[in-house]
């Protein structure tokens, strides 16, 4: 349930150093290796849609936020057993919105429809190092095969639990954790954690927890890795994941594989229905100079679309933030280019291009659906003089499909980090 919280900037930044605990800021091991970064985030999102499907018959979807993200990151105490804390502090200010206008994920919706003027959250994770293997409890930010890290709105979501990390062996890193609930990317407030099927996302279906362990090994100099991960939404969908990138230099060129292989089913008292999805994906790429090439391919098999947790992107290859291309049966290829001007001389602007066409989607409406998405992406980081380091990127998108709504989408992202210390 989101909670809307009243707080100013300055009190946030207090809050945040208020939750360093008395014991562990004596040490100057906690102190001086402690790191802390404030950005700014100025978020404009439009989507117009067309031969709309579905009841919800709103036609575009437009709202402008500004959101500062605090995080603080201690070094640890001395000893055998380090101690530490880690602490995320989040801001969100709507500049406009409107009833007929919201739901675009960037900003909360009131029981009123509309979006309140600020929405705000604190959170804190005391972490525990014995050699290399470290553990985590309260506030967490995974960025896992099986629950990817989604910051692809105003400000990133959180969730609430424990996680462990070890990296006792030379290239190999090993993780578990238990999640209990979470913090959406425009909520304040915790939330018990539920699935999207492709597109549709259940609304009765609630889950206690989301369990995960699994690990990846890099080897041959580290330009080959592997990597085995488990996950399970309670009672609602558990998730096989192997996956292998490689990267292989041929002379000029710098070749690069990124294949991967899902294997859900529904879990427990499969609150979600018949979660049954076989989900694989490739995508290689070539890179020269400023240029780098991409084709993909993904296919889902099963009698469901691919699951993740709501309302996360996964690491899919065809996967993008407008269409999933994650339906059941749907098969989609993709075309991709990027272009650093760094090449050219005109080092912080990057662009790409990207297209990808799908077909073979079980729909149930008597036909097949066909998908196609264009995108372009644009992006400049200023590198000198008083603007240093203040980041605009431009996304331009057109979604066609025979059974979806139609998508002509905008974003406009300002951004700017300040190191603190």
């Amino acid at each position: 349930m989101m909670q809307r919280v009243s707080i100013s900037r300055l009190t946030l930044a207090a809050g945040m150093t208020s939750m360093i605990p008395p014991a562990f800021a004596a040490d100057a091991g906690f102190i001086t290796d402690a790191t802390a970064t404030l950005q700014a985030r100025n978020y404009y999102f439009s989507r117009d849609f067309s031969d709309i499907v579905g009841p919800n018959q709103q036609s575009k979807a437009e709202e402008w936020g500004q959101g500062f993200i605090l995080n603080f990151r201690s070094g640890y105490t001395p000893g055998a057993v380090g101690f530490g804390s880690d602490a995320i502090g989040q801001l969100g200010i709507k500049l406009d919105s409107s009833r007929d206008r919201s739901v675009t994920g960037l900003l909360p919706v009131g029981s009123d429809g509309r979006a309140p003027d600020e929405y705000s959250r604190m959170g804190v994770a005391l972490k525990a190092k014995v050699s290399k293997t470290e553990l985590k409890v309260g506030e967490l930010q995974p960025n896992l095969p099986v629950l990817a890290f989604s910051d692809i709105r105003l400000l990133p979501p959180t969730y609430q639990g424990v996680s462990i990390v070890s990296s006792e062996v030379d290239g190999l890193t090993l993780q578990g954790g238990r999640l209990r609930s979470t913090s959406l990317r425009n909520e304040a407030g915790d939330d018990r954690m539920r699935a999207m099927l492709g597109r549709t996302t259940p609304q009765a279906a609630f889950s206690d927890a989301f369990n995960y362990a699994g690990g990846d090994y890099a080897f041959n100099a580290k330009r080959t890795s592997f990597g085995l991960w488990y996950a399970q939404l309670e009672d609602i969908y558990n998730q096989r994941y192997i996956g292998l990138k490689h990267s292989e230099p041929l002379g000029d060129w710098a070749l690069g594989a990124n294949l991967g292989y899902y294997d859900s089913q529904a879990d427990g008292g499969k609150l979600a229905g018949n979660v049954d999805n076989q989900a694989f994906y490739s995508l290689l790429s070539a890179k020269r100079g400023g240029h780098t090439f991409y084709i993909g391919y993904q296919a889902m098999y099963g009698d469901s679309a691919f699951p993740r947790v709501f309302a996360n992107v996964s690491p899919l290859g065809n996967e993008v933030p407008t269409y999933e291309f994650a339906e059941r049966d749907e098969r989609s290829w993709q075309a991709r280019y990027d272009y650093d001007f760094a090449a050219m001389g005109w080092p912080g602007l990057i662009a790409t291009v990207r297209y990808i066409t799908s077909d073979n989607v079980s729909t149930g409406m008597g036909f097949e659906g066909t998908a196609q998405e264009r995108d372009l992406d644009i992006g400049y980081t200023v590198q000198s003089g008083p603007l240093k380091n203040v980041g605009i990127r431009l996304r331009n998108v057109a979604a066609r499909s025979n059974y979806r709504s139609d998508i002509d989408e905008n974003r406009l992202i300002l951004s700017y980090t300040l190191t603190l210390f």
